[in-house]
């Protein structure tokens, strides 16, 4: 599992959240979204997302790792002024510009909406999100009647994925689903 965090329409795949400026040059703090903070050694552009969902293209002048978050100055943006109005915006990159995962490695979004169903093809539900716990990530599942099923994302249980298809097939151990 891999959380390059969400897909927001348009395929695009958002890797920082400006969550406060810094200091008083339009440098941004910026929470990171990503398990991969060396991707933006490469990136040249960053697309923003305002909280109104309106989209623009930022020019990433430059950019550092700060304790676990990540620094942003984007060219034109020369002062605190003007890098407050940044302030909520998301930032992503293209889809097709995401970092590439082994075979049998999937990022979370990817995997919700999935729809998820047993080994004899009884629906369970759909995926809503993906739960850390510090050990094996739980597939957090809810059906039409707004029950939540927690399932581990473990190759013993979980025993195909398709992506494209939308679709996951579990072989729940006996007991599971009735938690």
């Amino acid at each position: 599992m891999s959380s390059e965090s969400e897909q927001t329409g348009d395929d695009l795949v958002i890797v920082a959240r400006a969550v406060r400026t810094r200091g008083l040059k339009g440098e941004l703090i910026a929470d990171l979204l990503t398990d991969f903070p060396e991707r933006f050694e490469n990136v040249k552009h960053l697309f923003g997302v305002a909280p109104g969902g309106q989209r623009q293209q930022f020019e990433l002048e430059n950019h550092w790792l700060q304790n676990d978050r990540l620094v942003l100055k984007f060219s034109g943006y020369d002062d605190i002024d003007s890098a407050r109005t940044l302030v909520g915006y998301e930032f992503g990159v293209p889809e097709a510009e995401r970092v590439e995962l082994a075979e049998d490695e999937y990022y979370d979004w990817e995997l919700a909406g999935c729809l998820v169903e047993d080994r004899t093809g009884s629906t369970i539900g759909s995926v809503r999100e993906i739960m850390r716990t510090g050990g094996v990530e739980l597939l957090v599942i809810e059906n039409d009647e707004g029950r939540e099923y927690l399932i581990p994302l473990a190759g013993s249980i979980v025993i195909e994925i398709n992506v494209a298809g939308k679709k996951i097939v579990v072989d729940p151990p006996e007991g599971l689903l009735e938690l």
